[in-house]
């Protein structure tokens, strides 16, 4: 039986927060419960420029953001083309939709990430 959607998101994050929190334990666990709140107040493409310019654990997680939307919504999983595709994009509703599922998908990390660093 194929997974759900929420279930693929559950997985995925739960991949992303493993590694993720290998690698900063504490610090990957604080980001990714704060940027749902850094999104709405800046906009998914400003933060995501944030997270690239500030390199190495914000990089990881933007990285892992948008590994997610491109198996989700078929957008590209390097920075540049991820950039380049949302600036060119005419498509209101499907900037839309693609924010949408950015915090759909940070729901799942920010509720997982705190396990992974427990050990659970």
């Amino acid at each position: 039986m194929p997974m759900t959607t929420e279930q693929r998101r559950a997985q995925h994050a739960w991949d992303k927060a493993r590694e993720g929190v290998a690698r900063y334990p504490g610090d990957y666990v604080n980001d990714a419960k704060g940027l749902p709140a850094l999104i709405m107040n800046s906009g998914l493409m400003q933060v995501m420029a944030f997270l690239h310019g500030k390199g190495g654990r914000h990089d990881l997680l933007g990285a892992h953001l948008r590994d997610w939307l491109g198996e989700q919504c078929r957008t590209p999983r390097d920075f540049d083309g991820f950039m380049k595709t949302l600036v060119e994009m005419n498509d209101a509703s499907r900037f839309q939709a693609i924010t949408a599922e950015a915090f759909a998908w940070l729901k799942w990390l920010r509720q997982i990430a705190p396990a992974c660093r427990n050990g659970d």
